[in-house]
């Protein structure tokens, strides 16, 4: 029994022995660190702690959890400028915008240097007033044309003489003063020429001899 406490007893001695040199280092590290000028050690960086995001969950449940003297501060979703919007429409404001008007001034702009340029005025009005045009007297149509051909004639006795004249497929022969197709007078005749009167029109043209 007597061995048994011996044992014992030097166990805690050994212990306590142990500690108590633990515990003089631990002072003299601390006295040396104070009094010493010692460098103290760096400070631990800031723990940062994410957080996944579930779907559906808030913006408030998806942000980050950062701590620290470096954590940044959680954006103010109430000081966001898009909370201070208006979305009422103005139908005044959009009438006074659609009611400007951009009045240039000639000037190049796509040139600092340039200078307006100078349009004249105009000195007369580029379209004339139809109230001032010119009228131009119009008159009665032109006679038309006299549609027959005079080709050839003969001579008789006494010097009379008759022509040929041809009037589409149609071929008729007269002399002076003869009516021809109801409608053409035969007022002269000449070697080369004869004078007919269209009568409808009161017209009396030449025609000339064309040689077949």
């Amino acid at each position: 029994m007597a061995l048994k406490l011996g044992a014992e007893d030097k166990k805690k001695v050994a212990i306590a022995g142990v500690l108590g040199i633990a515990v003089l280092f631990l002072v003299i590290r601390t006295l040396l660190q104070v009094f010493g000028g010692g460098t103290p050690p760096p400070p631990l960086p800031p723990t940062i702690v994410r957080t996944s995001t579930a779907p559906g969950s808030s913006p408030a449940q998806s942000q980050q959890a950062i701590t620290g003297p470096e954590a940044p501060r959680a954006p103010d979703l109430a000081s966001n400028s898009m909370m201070g919007l208006d979305p009422t429409l103005h139908p005044e404001w959009m009438a006074a915008a659609e009611s400007l008007k951009y009045e240039g001034t000639g000037r190049n702009i796509f040139s600092m240097s340039s200078a307006p340029v100078k349009i004249e005025a105009p000195k007369a009005p580029i379209r004339p007033n139809a109230a001032h045009a010119v009228q131009v007297a119009q008159g009665p149509p032109p006679p038309p044309p006299i549609d027959l051909k005079f080709f050839g004639y003969e001579m008789h006795a006494g010097g009379a003489r008759k022509i040929f004249l041809l009037h589409g497929d149609d071929v008729f022969i007269a002399s002076v003063g003869d009516v021809v197709d109801h409608r053409y007078k035969i007022i002269s005749i000449a070697p080369f020429s004869i004078q007919v009167e269209d009568i409808p029109y009161n017209n009396t043209q030449t025609l000339p001899l064309i040689q077949n």
